[in-house]
C-alpha cells in the first residue's frame, strides 16, 4: 500500500559497495540543517566506530522477526547476508514534521520504497570503476577478501540497475560529486509540485 508523501522529500540513494553513498549522505546531513539521515535497523554487528541509533539501530534476529510481523517496515532486505530495514513510523515522523530525510538503502530497499512511498527522489551513486571500488574496499580494511569478492559480485548487479533511478552521480571526486548531489537537493526543493500549494496560499491565487 502507497504511503501519501508530506511535508518533507525523501531522498534515497543507493550504491554498489565502495561508492562513497555514505560518506556523501553524511556530507549532505551536515550541510543542510534542514535534513536529517534515516536510521536503519540491521542485524549485523556493529563495526568500530558505530553508535547504536546513529550509525543504526542494532537488533538481533529475533527483535528484527518482531518488527516484520508487526508490519513496522517500510521496507526491509536481505543484504550480504544481514538484514536491514526502515523503520515506517520513524520515517513518516520526520516527514511530517517538514525535515527532509536521507536513505540510505540498497536497491532491493529502494525499489520497496518506490512501490509505498509517494514523491520520493531517488539517486544512484556509480564509482568511476569497478576497480575503484575495489581499491575502496580493500583500503578501508573492514571486509575479508571473501567478502569483498562477494560485494563486488553483488556491485555488478546493482550497478545494472541504475536506470532505474532519477538521478546517477559518479563519485570520481568527493567534492565534485557532493556539489553535484548538492544540486540535486536544491533543484528537488524548489520544484513547482512541491511548492505550487504554498505560493496559492501566500498570493491568493
Amino acid at each position: 500500500m502507497e504511503t501519501k508523501r508530506t511535508s518533507g522529500i525523501p531522498f534515497i540513494v543507493s550504491a554498489p559497495s565502495g561508492a562513497g553513498k555514505t560518506t556523501l549522505c553524511r556530507m549532505a546531513v551536515d550541510r543542510f540543517p534542514a535534513m536529517k539521515h534515516s536510521v536503519s535497523y540491521t542485524t549485523r554487528k556493529p563495526r568500530d566506530g558505530e553508535t547504536n541509533g546513529v550509525d543504526y539501530w542494532f537488533v538481533d534476529n529475533a527483535a528484527f522477526d518482531t518488527l516484520v510481523k508487526g508490519r513496522e517496515f517500510l521496507e526491509h532486505a536481505g543484504v550480504h547476508e544481514k538484514r536491514y530495514g526502515t523503520r515506517r513510523k520513524d520515517l513518516l515522523s520526520l516527514l511530517d514534521s517538514s525535515i527532509d530525510v536521507i536513505l540510505d538503502i540498497d536497491v532491493q530497499g529502494a525499489k520497496n520504497v518506490r512501490k509505498r512511498l509517494k514523491g520520493g527522489v531517488y539517486i544512484f551513486i556509480l564509482p568511476p570503476s569497478l576497480q575503484a571500488c575495489e581499491e575502496r574496499l580493500r583500503s578501508r580494511g573492514k571486509d575479508t577478501p571473501d567478502e569483498i569478492r562477494k560485494r563486488l559480485e553483488i556491485a555488478l548487479r546493482e550497478i545494472k540497475r541504475a536506470s532505474e533511478y532519477d538521478y546517477i552521480i559518479i563519485n570520481e571526486d568527493l567534492e565534485d560529486a557532493f556539489d553535484k548531489l548538492r544540486s540535486i537537493i536544491i533543484s528537488e526543493k524548489i520544484r513547482k509540485t512541491r511548492l505550487i500549494k504554498k505560493v496559492k496560499g501566500l498570493f491568493k491565487v
